[in-house]
């Protein structure tokens, strides 16, 4: 009987079987499977109490007799068969936390790239131009932080040390945070008025689609810089583009854009005070090590408990 199996289908940038290998090495006493092709899923998912993967299709799902445990290799869920997976009262975990630490800093790499104008240092750098240019401090900033997740909570402990003043935006501004100063949407204008940079770190919902708009970048001082980590639809492409061109603000880390991909004629790849980067501040080596441990941290939890149920990252 297998314990624990690893789907190989559909799965990219993840060293597959590295990641069934951590599993193995975490969980000594269960036995792991990979499954390398579609007839090895077919036939070893029909006993498997747990299974991992990037996706599960109805048609496995339908001779998987024992799965409890459906553990996702992304941080996101809705691309997965939600509802035939509740109905199987299959639990289901996700990856959320895995790209904490490298997105986070990604985040303070574009804030320190602004804080010392690299941009303008690689322009003159392609054009072999030795001229000096102005450059900022970040000490005595104000790094305002939208989402105090994983990556939210990264990023503002990072700045520690930074002699910078901390302002978490989130939901449920009670439950706190690392940040200096924890506060709700409600009272995101407020801050953003004294934002030197603004970190979005948020999940795509619809309260958060379009939150960074004209008003936005009316509010925040012209030489805020805006350093976007969450999704491209958060921000108003079209205010930012406005916003960069007209000096409202100094300038814009973009690892997510909307469109996405970013196509070679928007205006955003020719603006000198823009970084554009191909949504890769989650690219980590250590992806699936981390997801090793989230995924034996909750095996290891129902052998404690035998429920299914309040294990990391569950969300059905």
């Amino acid at each position: 009987m297998t314990d624990l199996l690893v789907l190989r289908r559909g799965v990219h940038g993840i060293p597959v079987e590295e990641y069934a290998a951590a599993l193995r090495d975490r969980l000594p006493d269960h036995d792991v499977e990979l499954a390398r092709t579609p007839a090895e899923e077919r036939a070893a998912i029909a006993d498997a109490p747990v299974v991992t993967g990037v996706d599960v299709s109805e048609s496995l799902l339908d001779r998987a007799t024992d799965l409890r445990l459906f553990a996702g290799m992304y941080a996101g869920y809705g691309h997965l068969p939600m509802d035939e997976l509740r109905d199987r009262d299959v639990a289901v975990t996700t990856a959320s936390g895995v790209h904490g630490p490298n997105v986070a800093e990604h985040a303070l790499a574009s804030i320190l790239a602004f804080v010392q104008s690299f941009p303008t240092a690689f322009e003159r750098q392609r054009n072999r131009e030795w001229r000096h240019f102005q450059t900022h401090e970040l000490a005595g900033a104000t790094v305002t932080v939208v989402g105090l997740g994983a990556i939210g909570r990264g990023v503002v402990e990072r700045l520690q040390g930074f002699d910078v003043e901390t302002v978490g935006v989130r939901r449920s501004p009670d439950a706190g945070g690392p940040a200096d100063e924890v506060v709700g949407p409600d009272r995101l204008d407020d801050v953003l008025a004294r934002t030197d940079y603004l970190v979005l770190a948020c999940p795509l919902t619809d309260e958060t689609r379009g939150l960074v708009d004209e008003s936005s970048f009316r509010t925040l001082p012209p030489e805020a810089v805006l350093v976007n980590v969450a999704r491209g639809p958060v921000v108003d492409t079209d205010a930012l583009v406005a916003a960069l061109r007209s000096g409202e603000i100094r300038g814009a880390a973009l690892d997510v854009t909307d469109p996405e991909p970013l196509p070679e004629d928007h205006p955003l790849w020719g603006l000198s005070n823009v970084i554009v980067t191909p949504h890769n501040s989650g690219h980590t080596p250590r992806y699936y090590e981390r997801l090793a441990d989230i995924v034996a941290e909750n095996v290891r939890r129902v052998d404690e408990t035998g429920r299914y149920e309040d294990l990391r990252n569950q969300v059905a």
